[in-house]
């Protein structure tokens, strides 16, 4: 059994430490397509800082903020707008994910609608990346039985 962490610093450190890991993993996601990163990245930098705040504290800290009903509902939203962003480009006549076509629902140009709909796939990614990782983590330390609150 995994007994709660009683280090202060530890816990101090962590809280003061996880908004400004979470701010850069979501300046990763933003500028995935800009610069080196993405949503792959940034996913899995936005949940090592939960996996953080599981070390630090207990697991039982982080399933509050993250249940798994909750880390489902991320997984397939980011999915959906993955997939989404896709279909809509179909459905419009043009290649899955060919975004330039998505100026003709957006009021931009095509340079700036494949910009945005970039920026939705690395959102879409990066919700979907975190979400699997907290999930494969919570997952790991439990024995599969992390709902229930038994932790090996």
């Amino acid at each position: 059994m995994i007994k709660r962490n009683e280090d202060i610093i530890i816990q101090t450190v962590t809280r003061l430490l996880t908004p400004f890991v979470q701010l850069f993993a979501l300046y990763v996601i933003a500028h995935g397509h800009y610069s080196p990163g993405g949503g792959f990245q940034g996913g899995c930098i936005l949940a090592a800082s939960f996996i953080l705040m599981a070390v630090a504290n207990d697991v039982a800290f982080v399933k509050r903020r993250l249940p798994e009903r909750l880390t489902t509902a991320l997984i397939s939203a980011g999915v959906l707008i993955y997939a989404g962003i896709g279909l809509a480009c179909l459905m419009l006549g043009a290649n899955f994910l060919d975004y330039g076509i998505l100026h003709r629902v957006l009021p931009v140009d095509a340079v700036k609608a494949r910009a945005l709909a970039t920026l939705g796939v690395e959102i879409g990614v990066g919700i979907t990346v975190m979400a699997v990782m907290v999930s494969i983590f919570l997952n790991l330390l439990s024995a599969g039985r992390h709902e229930e609150g038994a932790v090996e």
